[in-house]
């Protein structure tokens, strides 16, 4: 009798350690779930935040080579231009134009730029120097939000020229500045500045955003596209596009008497832009960064 009791209450305690063993792993089953759920959401959150409301998106595109050339200005004619400095397309040269462009390779990310973009070169002394930081922003800051939504893809082919290489004086129409990269102590002028041992030397040049809706060129270059007035685009260029921000950083500092452009003195600094981006992947970034003001990355993705 006493030896059937202890059996029976072996086999109790054994199924009561059995059903404690699956309600603790059912509650833990439970806990994790609810743990993913959470951890999902804060990624959502966190994804979300990211977003910035910024309108931008970018291309990083280093130096390629030099030459006397330039296509727009001197379609046709190699050798005919003070020395440019190129950076995205590689074939770039003299007698390039948007079909042989189209065919070249690119220093740029994303790959898909196949745009060329090019400034007269920089001099310490005489030795040429280049810039090791290259980034072209495109933008729709400069507009009201109501013209950013309305924001249109640089049409395929777009030559622009912006900036002044005949300039003979800071107040000479010229649109670059000079800076001293993280040194905002130093302050920004047309003209190059002494920055501290240690800095680079930080060019950066917008171009104009308003399109006259018609001519992919002018024959000053600069005529069929014009910058913004009151916040919006004048009627005479209705069509806004994107704005492209040429930031150069060089790793030179020190006395400023040493510089020089091959165009002449830091006033003269200017840039050529000739639009290579396929129609499609420029539309892509205009529909989903610039029109909606979100800050996109290279891949034209939010960053």
């Amino acid at each position: 009798m006493r030896t059937g009791l202890a059996s029976w209450r072996r086999r109790v305690v054994a199924l009561a350690l059995v059903a404690l063993t699956a309600s603790l792993l059912q509650t833990n089953m439970s806990s994790a779930s609810t743990g993913s759920v959470a951890a999902e959401k804060a990624a959502s959150d966190t994804k979300g935040a990211a977003v910035v409301r910024v309108s931008e998106f970018l291309a990083e595109c280093p130096y390629s080579h030099r030459l006397p050339d330039d296509p727009i200005v001197f379609p046709g004619l190699p050798g005919a231009s003070h020395m440019h400095s190129f950076f995205g397309n590689d074939t770039t040269n003299g007698r390039s134009d948007v079909n042989s462009l189209a065919q070249g390779r690119t220093t740029c990310a994303p790959k898909e730029d196949l745009s060329s973009y090019w400034v007269p070169t920089l001099y310490d002394g005489t030795r040429e120097v280049e810039p090791t930081g290259t980034t072209f922003y495109y933008l729709g800051e400069g507009v009201r939000d109501d013209i950013i939504a309305q924001t249109q893809p640089l049409p395929y082919g777009l030559r622009i020229v912006a900036g002044n290489a005949k300039a003979t004086g800071p107040n000479d129409n010229t649109r670059a500045r000079w800076s001293c990269l993280h040194h905002g102590e130093v302050n920004p002028s047309t003209d190059f500045v002494n920055c501290p041992a240690g800095a680079m030397l930080e060019s950066y040049l917008d171009f104009p955003q308003c399109w006259n809706g018609r001519d992919l060129d002018s024959a000053d270059h600069k005529s069929h596209m014009s910058y913004p007035v009151a916040g919006a685009c004048p009627s005479t260029h209705p069509v806004p596009v994107p704005k492209l921000r040429q930031v150069l950083r060089y790793p030179v500092n020190g006395d400023p008497a040493r510089f020089k452009l091959a165009s002449g003195r830091g006033y003269t600094m200017h840039g050529d832009f000739f639009n290579v981006w396929p129609a499609a992947e420029m539309e892509r970034r205009v529909r989903d960064c610039i029109r909606p003001i979100i800050k996109c990355g290279a891949d034209g993705r939010p960053s």
